[in-house]
């Protein structure tokens, strides 16, 4: 058929085919009924490679690649356009070189006036790029999944957006004990613990992987037969390109073995804490038992000796004196034991480091002796809220640690300063703040470095038996950290050692001026009502209040307090509590006073309390035991 045969019907305006024939990004031609090119536009030339002279007339099945001709494709093609209206696919196809190319083709009937089929319009375009394109993405999906598959350490699978599972790889199987066809179709919930499930922890995870863009947590799962396992769990949301929730993508890991050996570990160092514990408490008892068997030898042999009637009175006055000084060491002791676990209870006041220290020298050469040289180089404004005692008491050992360490003589300097920040001491991490830094150094023997490491451990000493108690660096180090700050040593072994003690800096604060422990006055006659549980301290306290001049109502509980305050709290003057007591302790006893009748004075005392060393604000006087009849005096007048 050669192009004057086209049926006229079938020919198009000038107008119209010149519009037809710019058009080059899709091929648009015409078929008569049976199949035969009737008109070729530039972009079918462009696509297919034949110009409308060589292909006008021609049955368009030469498009068709060998085997959709032999399946008879071409003739469906247009029984299907001129029965449903329209045909429309994509595959190969040949151009005029027989080179193959991916095409999109639309098919649609072409009917005259009447209804009459005349033939066919058929747009067809080259998509080549796009099916390569959707090949490379099929095969990249097919080797993501062949990946993902291949995993056997991690659970990797996806949910739908209401949780339940779409695929299932090959870890997911080894780690949950389900296979594929068991458990697709089935909600993730499977997996969690009855508690969780209970606790709603499933929908929970999901609604924070929306909020957050993940749910990451580690905790126990289930697997398949109910048994548990330690699991590492990653929840990410899945989207489209619009943003719409498609799905979730989850990853378990199971951790168990490593969780096992981190309880291992956990139990292994407990366990080493616990024996280090029993050995701390081993050394600190058999430190404490030997230091007051010391001191009750004293003073047992000295009340022995009392007894004696033809004791001479300067003699009585010696062991008078022996167990008085004998109970003011152990008291030292005490307090030395307390301040190491940092349970004693502090009495702060504002004071200048360095003007302290300046003050302290009489007391300071005394102790180490002529061999020694000292220098002093203090620092401006180094003002501290601390207890001033603890601080002497503190200054104290590390110089009579320095003077130990000098034999043969040496220096001694003491320099104070103040620091931004305290560094980071022993291990522990660096504070920021303003400190006021007191380095006490001397150029003796050293500390050797497996020593350093124990220094701070009461009753731990190197010196030789009955020259320390081993408890001074501890009470140094228990100061220290409860009042805010810390210390730090620094040796070597034959050049020497500096102890930095570092208090927080107290700025603008107003300085307090020490007061004399001596009483302004006498006691005067007060009644006194004399809480105390213990039955031989209760005694005692009585006896010493009574030969004071003071008139004694003496009950060994709180309770009991109470009910007579109610009866008769018009005939008392003054309650003189214990602090450590059963029921109604004596803080608690102190404070219920303060409600009920505000104008009582209370005076506790205590050896050790914690709830005094935690409450330094309650606000009631305080008489640490053992106390001496002036220290009694000045808190009963």
């Amino acid at each position: 058929m050669n192009e004057q045969q086209i049926p006229a019907e079938l020919r198009g305006s000038d107008r119209f085919e010149r519009l037809v024939n710019s058009i080059r990004d899709y091929a648009i031609y015409l078929l008569d009924r049976e199949g035969h090119v009737a008109s070729w536009n530039a972009g079918a030339e462009r696509f297919k490679g034949y110009t409308a002279q060589e292909i006008i007339g021609q049955q368009f099945s030469r498009f068709y690649t060998d085997d959709d001709r032999a399946a008879g494709l071409p003739a469906r093609a247009l029984q299907i356009a001129a029965a449903e209206g329209v045909f429309e696919a994509e595959g190969w196809r040949l151009r005029k070189d027989g080179t193959r190319f991916w095409t999109s083709v639309v098919i649609d009937p072409v009917r005259d006036d009447q209804g009459t089929l005349i033939g066919f319009a058929k747009v067809t375009r080259d998509i080549t790029d796009k099916q390569e394109a959707q090949q490379a993405l099929r095969e990249s999906e097919q080797r993501f999944s062949l990946l993902v598959q291949g995993v056997k350490d991690y659970a990797i699978y996806m949910l739908d957006p209401n949780g339940f599972v779409t695929n299932w790889n090959r870890g997911a199987q080894a780690i949950k004990g389900y296979r594929a066809d068991e458990i697709i179709g089935t909600h993730f919930s499977t997996f969690y613990t009855e508690e969780d499930r209970q606790s709603g922890e499933p929908t929970r995870a999901l609604q924070v992987a929306i909020a957050q863009g993940k749910y990451e947590v580690e905790a126990w799962r289930v697997r398949k037969g109910g048994a548990r396992f330690r699991a590492g769990v990653l929840i990410a949301p899945i989207v489209d390109c619009r943003g719409t929730l498609i799905g979730f993508a989850k990853i378990t890991r199971d951790l168990t073995e490593r969780w096992q050996a981190q309880q291992d570990v956990e139990r292994a160092r407990e366990a080493m804490a616990q024996a280090q514990k029993m050995e701390a408490v081993g050394r600190l008892t058999g430190g404490v038992a030997h230091d007051f068997n010391n001191l009750l030898t004293i003073i047992r042999s000295s009340a022995d000796l009392l007894r004696v009637p033809t004791l001479s009175p300067e003699k009585r006055d010696r062991y008078v004196e022996a167990i008085s000084e004998t109970a003011d060491r152990a008291a030292a002791l005490t307090s030395q034991l307390l301040a190491f676990s940092r349970r004693q209870p502090l009495r702060p006041e504002v004071f200048d480091v360095s003007a302290r220290v300046l003050e302290m020298r009489p007391l300071i050469e005394t102790s180490v002796g002529s061999s020694i040289v000292i220098a002093i180089e203090p620092g401006e404004a180094a003002i501290v809220n601390a207890d001033r005692n603890q601080f002497e008491t503190a200054l104290l050992n590390l110089v009579i640690n320095a003077r130990d360490a000098m034999p043969a003589g040496g220096t001694l300097t003491l320099a104070s300063a103040t620091v931004d920040g305290l560094p980071a001491v022993r291990g522990h991490g660096p504070a920021s703040g303003r400190f006021v830094a007191l380095r006490v150094s001397d150029n003796g023997s050293g500390i050797a470095p497996d020593t350093m490491k124990n220094i701070f451990e009461p009753f731990f000493t190197t010196k030789p038996m009955n020259k320390g108690t081993g408890l001074g660096l501890s009470q140094v180090h228990g100061f220290a950290k409860q009042s805010g700050g810390d210390v730090d040593v620094e040796s070597q072994v034959g050049i020497g050692t500096a102890f930095t003690l570092y208090l927080p800096f107290a700025a603008g604060m107003q300085l307090v001026h020490a007061v004399s422990d001596i009483p302004k006055h006498a006691a005067v006659t007060r009644r006194i009502l004399l809480v105390e549980d213990n039955e031989a301290v209760g005694q005692f306290a009585r006896s010493l209040l009574e030969e004071l001049g003071q008139i004694v109502t003496w009950v060994q509980s709180g309770e009991d307090a109470l009910a007579l305050l109610e009866r008769a709290h018009e005939k008392i003057d003054l309650v003189f509590s214990d602090v450590i007591m059963p029921g109604i302790n004596g803080l608690d006893l102190a404070l219920r006073i303060r409600d009920r009748w505000p104008a009582m004075p209370v005076v506790l005392t205590t050896g050790y309390s914690d709830a005094l060393a935690e409450q330094q604000d309650h606000g009631f006087p305080l008489l640490r035991k053992p106390y001496s009849v002036s220290g009694l005096t000045k808190f009963i007048t």
